[in-house]
């Protein structure tokens, strides 16, 4: 069996859980590799695969942009399986919706959509998790990851039901894929900018231009704040959404949060996604 998985990541979320997926089928006997979907490069070839997953993080209860146009972007099929692999924040059921119109397009293109793998990670916008939090949303990933690693090999899989109030939701916030391109253009550096370049080469959307040592931000911001994030300095102001700014790298490695230090926010959903994933592992 030959698998390829194309992964949209920004800040990396997407990227360790799809990594950690790959590693998985390598481990069960299955040819696995990884293609990180990035503007302008080539696109991968499906001739031969068994299988597809495309994987990427949720923004705003949607696909982001980028992730949209890679599969506009793949060749037509005459069946091929497709998992949408998809990391979200928090565990609510609003995140089924980013499921839409990805399902839309590769029905479309003739793939066969035939499940959706959904994990938590870190934020990295609105606020910062703990590490604590951190480490217990990778553990809980790596507890869900071999039984849908097992699901994709057998074929099977199901798909989000998405009611009429999580689509009203999806497409009132789909305003982000017109308006991060003009938001994204008032990205800026600070005077702690070292001139690193860093935030050109983690760009997916190749969206940043380093002229005199400054980076430049284009037009094709997809909100993925990998520039932010990934910043050694701190040094680049978000617009709109700077008080909001998150950077720096999780610790998921460390001790996994208890359930009494799951932070307040969204508690009872982190709780329930925890317990779940850990009661399927035994």
């Amino acid at each position: 069996m030959k698998v390829l998985l194309c992964l949209f990541s920004g800040t990396g979320n997407t990227r360790r859980v799809g990594e950690r997926f790959r590693d998985e089928l390598i481990a069960k006997g299955v040819e696995a590799e990884v293609y990180s979907i990035k503007k302008g490069a080539p696109m991968p070839a499906t001739e031969g695969l068994d299988a597809l997953v495309v994987g990427y993080p949720i923004h705003a209860f949607n696909a982001p942009r980028g992730a949209l146009a890679f599969m506009k972007r793949l060749p037509a099929s005459d069946g091929l399986p497709v998992w949408l692999l998809r990391t979200s924040g928090e565990p609510s059921k609003l995140n089924d919706a980013a499921g839409i119109t990805p399902k839309r397009i590769l029905k479309k293109k003739g793939y066969r959509v035939s499940g959706e793998f959904s994990y938590v990670m870190p934020y990295n916008i609105m606020f910062r998790h703990s590490d604590g939090m951190a480490a217990r949303m990778w553990k809980s990933a790596e507890l869900r990851i071999p039984g849908d690693a097992e699901t994709l090999i057998a074929g099977m899989g199901t798909l989000c039901k998405v009611n009429a109030l999580r689509r009203l939701v999806a497409f009132t916030l789909r305003i982000e894929h017109s308006a991060m391109p003009l938001v994204g253009r008032h990205f800026r550096p600070t005077e702690k900018c070292v001139g690193c370049g860093k935030c050109a080469r983690v760009c997916p959307q190749n969206n940043i231009k380093m002229v005199d040592d400054r980076p430049v931000f284009g037009k094709n911001c997809t909100g993925c704040m990998a520039c932010a994030f990934c910043c050694p300095e701190d040094a680049v102001k978000i617009s709109i959404f700077n008080s909001w700014r998150v950077n720096g790298g999780y610790a998921f490695d460390g001790e996994p949060a208890s359930d009494d230090e799951v932070c307040r926010y969204c508690h009872k959903m982190y709780l329930r996604y925890f317990h779940a994933g850990e009661q399927a592992k035994k």
